[in-house]
């Protein structure tokens, strides 16, 4: 009882976070879920929960969608989401733990580095971050990071990039369903139809608290939280990981 109150709390978190700043869920959302479920069920649950909840936001946003860069993103990610649907399958648990745990942390700390930098948004440096992006969503449930990273370093305005990050993530994270689905069907999670309906009702839930607080909690304040959750949530994945890998 304890464990679905705590994934249904993350699920209510990450959700308001993707809402207040347009990509929150997986790096919320992510660790915690992959804590309380295992790497594999955890990431997998994360791809669901993450391609629900951008789909509810793409109407609210869609005024403010970059269209070719949605699409070069997307194409690029399929080719960083075969790859990994494979390496899922291959990697002990315990290590898999503690890649997603570093992938994240790395990432975000990159993520804080490159904001003094500034690049020209070149065709090539989008394209890498799509790549990136969809192997990270598949292996670790945390597409984010580096199409942020992106968006930092070209300088990408925020509305557009927010909104354009829902399309997105959708896809992403439906295409990650499928490719699962189709070579490693026994990662998704064994939850019960009343648990899914939980699940569906804590992101409804998520979107209405994080469409309040939007109006009220500054982008710099919801940036930060957003930032030390997540560095929380993955050491915690770490530990985990580490501790099965000794015990």
């Amino acid at each position: 009882m304890l464990t679905t109150g705590l994934v249904l709390g993350a699920v209510v978190m990450g959700a308001g976070m993707q809402r207040i700043t347009g990509m929150g869920f997986a790096l919320v959302a992510a660790p915690f879920l992959v804590l309380l479920l295992g790497p594999v069920e955890g990431v997998v649950l994360v791809n669901v929960c993450g391609a629900v909840t951008a789909g509810a936001i793409i109407f609210r946003v869609a005024r403010d969608i970059d269209w070719k860069r949605y699409a070069a993103l997307t194409a690029s990610a399929v080719l960083g989401i075969v790859p990994a649907a494979f390496l899922i399958r291959l990697i002990p648990p315990a290590v898999l733990e503690i890649s997603i745990g570093v992938i994240l942390a790395v990432g975000l700390t990159v993520l804080l580095a490159l904001k003094s930098a500034t690049l020209p948004a070149r065709r090539r440096y989008l394209l890498t971050a799509g790549g990136l992006s969809g192997f990270m969503n598949t292996a670790a449930g945390v597409g984010g990071p580096a199409v942020s990273m992106y968006s930092i370093a070209t300088r990408w305005q925020h509305k557009s990039f927010a909104a354009t990050m829902q399309p997105y993530f959708f896809t992403i994270g439906a295409l990650s369903l499928a490719s699962k689905a189709l070579t490693a069907p026994a990662t998704f999670p064994s939850l019960p139809v009343a648990m899914w309906a939980a699940v569906a009702g804590a992101c409804l839930v998520g979107l209405v608290l994080g469409d309040v607080a939007a109006r009220f909690v500054p982008a710099r304040a919801a940036q930060i939280l957003l930032i030390v959750l997540a560095y929380l949530g993955a050491a915690a994945t770490i530990v985990r990981g580490v501790l099965d890998a000794v015990g």
